[in-house]
C-alpha cells in the first residue's frame, strides 16, 4: 500500500522559501542569510526529480529575480547550475547519510556563492563582506532539519 502524497507541499514550500529570502534582516546578519530557495529546491530535486527539474529551477529563479529586484537571470542561472549538478549526482546523493548530504549541500551552496561573486565582478557590482561566505555553512547546518520537515510534510497521511 503506497502512502498518499500531499501535492500542496511543493508549491507552498517554494513560496515560503521565496518569502524567507525577502524578510528584512539587520545589516550585520544580512550576509549570513541562507539561500532558502536553493535548499528547498535541492530537497525537491533529490526527492521527486520527475516533477522538479531544470525547467522548474529556471522558472523559480526568474520569479526570485523579479521578487528580489536583482539582475534578471542571476538567480535563474544559479538555481539551474545547482539543479544540473544535483540531477547529475542524485542517484548517489539520495543514499548518502544525512551528514554527507549536508556536507554536499554546503559545497553546492559554496559553489553558488562563487557563481554569484563572478557575476558581480563581471557586472562591476561591489563585492559583499567576508561574512557572505559563511552563509553556505549555515545552509549546511539547516539541511538536516529542513529535509526532515519537508519529508514529514510530504509523506504524512492526509
Amino acid at each position: 500500500m503506497s502512502r498518499p502524497r500531499n501535492g500542496w507541499v511543493l508549491p507552498v514550500s517554494l513560496l515560503l522559501a521565496l518569502l524567507l529570502g525577502m524578510v528584512p534582516l539587520p545589516d550585520g546578519v544580512q550576509p549570513l542569510r541562507p539561500y532558502w530557495l536553493a535548499l528547498v529546491l535541492a530537497y525537491w530535486l533529490i526527492e521527486i526529480p520527475e516533477r522538479v527539474g531544470l525547467g522548474v529551477a529556471f522558472c523559480v529563479g526568474v520569479v526570485a529575480d523579479l521578487a528580489y529586484g536583482g539582475l534578471l537571470g542571476e538567480q535563474a542561472l544559479r538555481l539551474v547550475v545547482l539543479a544540473f549538478i544535483l540531477d547529475r549526482f542524485r542517484a548517489r546523493l539520495r543514499f548518502f547519510p544525512m551528514s554527507q548530504q549536508a556536507l554536499t549541500l554546503g559545497v553546492l551552496l559554496l559553489n553558488d556563492r562563487v557563481i554569484s561573486s563572478v557575476i558581480h565582478v563581471v557586472m562591476g557590482v561591489p563585492q559583499p563582506p567576508a561574512t557572505y561566505w559563511l552563509a553556505p555553512l549555515l545552509g549546511m547546518l539547516l539541511w538536516p532539519p529542513l529535509h526532515l520537515l519537508l519529508d514529514h510534510l510530504r509523506l504524512r497521511r492526509q
